[in-house]
C-alpha cells in the first residue's frame, strides 16, 4: 500500500460546550511564569505575550486505497509550508507502512537546513499520521503497533497552578510553573520558596511535588534554588536551563548530585538525548512527541534511556492521543503528565480536547481502542490549507 499525498489542511477544534460553570479562572490566563524573557520587563509579566503564535492544523497522509492517516501539528505556516512543499511530495509512493523509513528519509532530507526545530515539527506530524495511517491499515490501535500495553493504565500527575482542583480529581502529582527567576533578584527566590513550601503543606507528604523553570535560571540561580527547596523533597526540578546548553547541564548535575533533574522537551531529534544518555546530564528525559520527531523517535529515545537507567516522561504525554499510546505501551515512560489549562470546577472531559480521544479518570487513563490512534475526525473532510 504506497502513499499517494502528504497534506496540511486546515483544522478547527470542537469547542466542548460545559454546563458547569467554573468556580474560578485557570490559573493560566494570569502570570508570572518564569521563562527565558524574564529579563525584558515589557515581556515578563505573562509568558503568552512573546511566544509564538502560529495556530495549529492537521497533516494529513493518505494510502492509494483513500485510507488517511492524521496527526496534529503546531506552528502554522511555516510548519505547513515544510510538510506540503518539501517533505510530503519526496514521501510519495513510498510504502504507508514503512515508518522507520520515512521517518530515516525526512531526517535526512532536513540536512541541508537541519532537522531541529521547525523541521522537527513537521517531521512529527507526518510520522505521527503516518503511524496512525498504519494501525487503520492493519486494524489496530498503535499502542498495539508497538508490542501492545506495558501497564494496566497509565498514571497521570497534573501540570499547573490550580492544586487544590488537581488533588480533588485524583492525581497522585503535581507540577508547579515556577513564578520567579534570577531576573526577580532575592525577592523572586524567597516568593519561589513561599509559593513551593505552601503547596507541599497543601498537599502532604504522599503526593508528589515537582517543578517547571521552563529555561529561565543560569546555573547559580537553579543550584540556590536547589539547596533553599531540599526540605520540600521535590521529586524533581524541570528545565531549569536553556535547552542548548550542555555544559550548564553537567554542571548542575555536578553541584546538585542529590536533587533529580527533567529536561528534553526542547531537544529535537534523537542526537541530544544520546548525549545526554552517554554523559548522564539528567535523570529524567522529556520529549514532546509532537516535537522531537515523532512516534519514530520516542521508541528510539526510550531504547536509549533504558541503556542508561534513565526514564522517560514526555512533554504533555497525556494530552494527545499520540503521547497517549506511547505511554500506555513502552515500558520506559512510568507516568504521563497531564497539563490543565481549563478552569477548576470544569470537569476534564468537558475541556478542549481531540474528539475521541481519552481523559484522566481519578488520575489514571487508558487509550482509545480504535484503529490507528483513536481520532475521531474523516480526514478526507478538511479543506487543504491555501
Amino acid at each position: 500500500m504506497k502513499i499517494v499525498s502528504v497534506e496540511a489542511r486546515a483544522y478547527e477544534p470542537v469547542q466542548v460546550e460545559s454546563d458547569v460553570k467554573p468556580r474560578t479562572d485557570s490559573w493560566i490566563t494570569s502570570g508570572p511564569v518564569a521563562n527565558p524573557m524574564s529579563r525584558y520587563p515589557r515581556y515578563a509579566e505573562f509568558r503568552p505575550s512573546w511566544t509564538p503564535t502560529w495556530g495549529n492544523f492537521m497533516c494529513v497522509v493518505t494510502a492509494e486505497d483513500g485510507t488517511t492517516g492524521m496527526a496534529i501539528a503546531n506552528h502554522g505556516a511555516p510548519v505547513a509550508s515544510i510538510i506540503a512543499d518539501y517533505l510530503g511530495p519526496r514521501l510519495v509512493d513510498e510504502s504507508a507502512l514503512a515508518t522507520e523509513k520515512c521517518y530515516d528519509m525526512m531526517v535526512r532530507m532536513c540536512a541541508p537546513f537541519g532537522a531541529t526545530g521547525i523541521a522537527s515539527y513537521a517531521v512529527s506530524a507526518i510520522d505521527l499520521a503516518l503511524w496512525d495511517l498504519k494501525g487503520k491499515l492493519l486494524g489496530v490501535p498503535v499502542y498495539e503497533l508497538l508490542g501492545g500495553p506495558a501497564k494496566d493504565e497509565i498514571q497521570c500527575y497534573a501540570t499547573g497552578g490550580d492544586t487544590d482542583w488537581y488533588m480533588e480529581l485524583g492525581f497522585g502529582g503535581t507540577k508547579l510553573p515556577c513564578p520567579y527567576g534570577p531576573s526577580d533578584g532575592l525577592d523572586g527566590l524567597y516568593k519561589n520558596l513561599e509559593l513551593i513550601s505552601g503547596v507541599r503543606d497543601q498537599i502532604g507528604p504522599r503526593i508528589e511535588l515537582m517543578l517547571d523553570c521552563w529555561m529561565a535560571f543560569d546555573v547559580e540561580y537553579a543550584v540556590r534554588l536547589a539547596e533553599e527547596l531540599r526540605p520540600q523533597k521535590l521529586k524533581w526540578m524541570e528545565e531549569t536551563l536553556r535547552s542548548e546548553d550542555f555544559d550548564a547541564h553537567l554542571e548542575l548535575k555536578r553541584r546538585v548530585p542529590w536533587q533529580t533533574l527533567a529536561t528534553g522537551e526542547h531537544w529535537f531529534t534523537t542526537v541530544p538525548f544520546q548525549h545526554a544518555a552517554s554523559r548522564h546530564l539528567v535523570d529524567i528525559f522529556q520529549p514532546d512527541i509532537n516535537w522531537v520527531g515523532g512516534l519514530t523517535a520516542i521508541v528510539k529515545i526510550c531504547a536509549i534511556a533504558e541503556a542508561a537507567g534513565i526514564s522517560v516522561i514526555p512533554h504533555g504525554g497525556g494530552n494527545t492521543p499520540y503521547g497517549q499510546h506511547a505511554c500506555y505501551a513502552l515500558p520506559a515512560i512510568p507516568w504521563a503528565e497531564c497539563f490543565i489549562a481549563s478552569a477548576p470546577g470544569v470537569p476534564l472531559e468537558k475541556a478542549a480536547r481531540l474528539p475521541g480521544m481519552a481523559v484522566p479518570q481519578n488520575g489514571k487513563l487508558v487509550p482509545s481502542n480504535a484503529p490507528g490512534f483513536g481520532v475521531d475526525i474523516d480526514g478526507a473532510t478538511l479543506k487543504p490549507i491555501t
